[in-house]
């Protein structure tokens, strides 16, 4: 975008995308509530879905998505992803097919309806800092993981300050060992461009979600957990592209 037309756009933002967003969080966020009981059916899902889409759709983001055709949506995943931005969310969110939980910060619960919605969404919320918290979470995984139910984990555990893949942490695979399940490496290119850490207003930028092939985790037992991370963290790099 050429410097002249962007002021114009952080202009739209603040006068009509971020309002139009605000009401249809809210909704979002009340329908979730009132629809707990089917909070994993896919009607309820694709609502959440819209959501997500329409934060991107009113920033007039490009969007890119690869590999979601390697999914099957009976099989329950246990997906991970670099984490550029907070766009991160809304392209994950938007345009992953599955049925999923997040498995999320336990700050966010604070925010203004997204932190009741999720709570009602039934995504999981972590507190870092207290192991035992850690560990009744990954628990609370596990119980969701089936019938083509999946979770999603940023298992950097907070958002690129350079746009670089940090350490992945252990607690995503250790679900997927513990449950036998296929592990998902999913690679975003371009979102640390529209929202750098720190940043209010979306940067207009191309950005591309790319869905990798699953990694079984059956064939790691739990002394070669560190041989299916640096595994996992490799194939989320290798498809991580320069748009």
């Amino acid at each position: 975008m050429n410097k002249f037309l962007k002021p114009f756009y952080y202009l739209y933002q603040a006068v009509f995308a971020m309002p139009v967003f605000f009401l249809i969080t809210v909704y979002t966020a009340f329908f979730t509530l009132f629809t707990t009981k089917w909070k994993n059916s896919d009607f309820v899902h694709r609502t959440q879905q819209f959501w997500a889409k329409s934060y991107l759709k009113l920033a007039f983001l490009p969007v890119t998505v690869e590999g979601s055709e390697k999914l099957d949506m009976k099989q329950s995943y246990v997906f991970v992803s670099n984490h550029q931005s907070t766009t991160d969310v809304f392209l994950i969110y938007g345009w992953l097919p599955s049925v999923f939980k997040w498995i999320m910060k336990q700050e966010l619960r604070k925010v203004p309806f997204i932190g009741f919605g999720c709570a009602a969404a039934g995504h999981i919320f972590i507190e870092r800092q207290n192991k035992r918290h850690a560990l009744e979470s990954i628990g609370n995984a596990e119980q969701v993981l089936h019938d083509g139910v999946c979770v999603v984990v940023f298992p950097e555990g907070t958002r690129s300050t350079n746009g670089q893949v940090g350490r992945f942490k252990r607690g995503a695979f250790h679900i997927a060992q513990e449950l036998q399940l296929p592990i998902v490496p999913i690679s975003l290119s371009g979102c640390y461009e529209t929202v750098p850490k720190g940043k209010l207003f979306v940067r207009w930028h191309p950005v591309k979600m790319y869905i990798g092939d699953p990694i079984d985790s059956t064939k790691y037992p739990k002394e070669q957990m560190d041989e299916l991370i640096a595994l996992t963290r490799e194939k989320v790099i290798e498809h991580i592209e320069k748009l």
